[in-house]
């Protein structure tokens, strides 16, 4: 299945937050297995990932309809799907309801990353990864554009004093 809404939540322990509705599969399994992985959307898995979102696991098999295999995580109770180039795995930490959505709160255990996608200090690099970023509002999918700069130097200019 496809969640538009993830994020980090917490940087210590680190941990993410996945919002889905109750009417998912999905929803049922990490309510059963206290645990669930995150496969970061690419450019060159776009039509996957919407399949997986417009689809539900209760009336077809995604992964045979796509050809995509899984293997079992070993970290917790979750499917790794092989194909997707980053993926997070989490052991579930928190249940929080809002709204149409249940909110699952996952301390991360292990990041599975292909080599190809790895860049400075052997971490993951979003311009090699080409991640899909979903737009509620025109309901599209877009890739990343240019860096715009450095994440906490850019800033520095305006600062005056030591805070």
């Amino acid at each position: 299945m496809t969640a538009a809404w993830v994020g980090m939540c917490c940087s210590k322990p680190p941990c993410l937050a996945v919002s889905l509705r109750e009417a998912t599969l999905t929803h049922g399994n990490i309510m059963r297995t206290k645990a669930f992985t995150v496969h970061i959307g690419t450019e060159k898995l776009a039509m996957e990932t919407d399949y997986f979102g417009i689809s539900t696991g209760r009336v077809t098999d995604k992964l045979a309809d796509t050809g995509l295999t899984t293997t079992a995580s070993k970290a917790v109770e979750a499917p790794l799907i092989e194909q997707y180039p980053l993926i997070i795995e989490c052991r579930l930490q928190q249940v929080v309801e809002v709204g149409l959505h249940t909110q699952f709160i996952g301390e991360i255990i292990d990041v599975k990353a292909d080599k190809a996608i790895l860049g400075e200090k052997d971490l993951p690099d979003v311009d090699l990864l080409k991640p899909l970023v979903f737009s509620p509002v025109t309901r599209k999918y877009h890739g990343l554009g240019k860096t715009v700069g450095r994440a906490f130097q850019i800033g520095k200019k305006f600062k005056t004093k030591e805070e």
